[in-house]
């Protein structure tokens, strides 16, 4: 009993923590489900950790509704400085802290940057913040391949902390809620998205060409000298204000 006690005090404490450092979200997941995927994706020593803190950031709305104008290179600035820098720079911030506290604990902690790539082949990090978002309950994986959540739909970017702790999981995966939803395919510029609902057992090509993704990217980005799009994140009705009217959005 006092083992049980000691270990929901830490996850209070861990849950606190994180919101009053700025989280919007937080969960943890159990990641036995997953294990041999996230071995193929960043190795046996990260597949070793049995559990993941996920950690979000909803993004400024304002600042997302933007994405429309983002040939004009204003907007692509300030989507790419508080939308990416700014929240990135938070979200390893809280991550670093909540290891501390593990680590404190005698417990062994791994904090995943918000955005760091470490294969180009693949175009991929070392774990996915998606995966732990969707096991720890905070919401499912769209056509997108965006984690979408119920509240703030995809306008979310996350991080996450690997670890041994004795965590208690938030939640069970979310079954999608996409639907016949085709939003994110149409508004793609260039065709990225198949359309297809997410299957664990599919890889993400089946849903979402990453490189033709990229490719465009890096020509607005020799075009602007900042490239930037989200329109599938922009345009998702699940983050989109109600207020709004569902205006096509103009493409590059």
């Amino acid at each position: 009993m006092l083992f049980y006690r000691h270990n929901m005090q830490l996850d209070d404490s861990l849950r606190k923590l994180a919101e009053e450092s700025g989280a919007d979200f937080f969960g943890v997941a159990d990641l036995s489900l997953a294990r041999d995927f996230i071995i193929s994706q960043g190795g046996l020593e990260i597949g070793g950790y049995p559990r993941a803190v996920s950690i979000g950031i909803a993004l400024l709305n304002p600042i997302v509704d933007q994405l429309p104008n983002r040939a004009e290179t204003a907007a692509a600035i300030e989507y790419r400085h508080h939308a990416y820098d700014v929240i990135n720079e938070r979200l390893d911030s809280i991550a670093s802290r909540l290891s501390s506290v593990l680590q404190k604990e005698n417990y062994r902690a791994y904090p995943v940057p918000a955005a760091k790539r470490i294969d180009d082949e693949r175009i991929c990090a070392i774990f996915s913040h998606k995966l732990a978002a969707h096991l720890a309950g905070l919401g499912w994986i769209g056509k997108s391949c965006l984690l979408i959540t119920p509240d703030a739909g995809p306008r979310v970017r996350w991080a996450t902390v690997l670890t041994d702790a004795p965590l208690k999981p938030t939640g069970q995966p979310m079954q999608e809620r996409c639907g016949d939803c085709r939003e994110c395919v149409q508004v793609c510029p260039v065709g990225a998205i198949t359309g297809r609902p997410f299957r664990e057992d599919e890889p993400r090509e089946a849903r979402y060409d990453a490189r033709k993704c990229e490719s465009y990217h890096k020509g607005l980005e020799r075009k602007l000298g900042v490239g930037v799009c989200g329109m599938c994140l922009y345009v998702c009705p699940h983050g989109r204000h109600r207020e709004q009217q569902p205006n096509s959005p103009k493409l590059l």
